[in-house]
């Protein structure tokens, strides 16, 4: 006998790697202020989410771990609201050194 429930809605702009991540991957570029539709309900995204990027599925705390195709990818330095772009900013990688670019123009890394 098949499972019958209805599956979570999410935006069709979006895609869930796997059923354990906490993030969603953007299929094309968002500009800030567009709506998007997430297992809690619609939220209006503060930024910009590039092709390719990833938004939390949900509300993260600090300190937690990002999981993307079910596997450990880094842990947020800052707490995320559900939509917000987790990238570089506020991400460090958990195997390999992240590196950006600060306002003085040179290179900060962050293991």
């Amino acid at each position: 006998m098949s499972d019958t429930s209805p599956l979570p809605l999410i935006d069709t702009r979006l895609v869930l790697l796997s059923p354990a991540d906490n993030c969603l991957v953007a299929c094309t570029h968002l500009a800030a202020g567009t709506e998007v539709r997430l297992e809690g309900g619609a939220v209006t995204l503060a930024t910009d989410i590039g092709l390719g990027h990833k938004l939390a599925r949900h509300a993260i705390a600090a300190g937690q771990k990002v999981r993307k195709y079910d596997a450990v990818i880094g842990s947020l330095r800052t707490p995320v609201e559900a939509g917000a772009h987790i990238h570089t900013h506020n991400l460090d990688s958990d195997y390999t050194p992240t590196y950006t670019l600060d306002e003085g123009k040179t290179f900060v890394g962050h293991a």
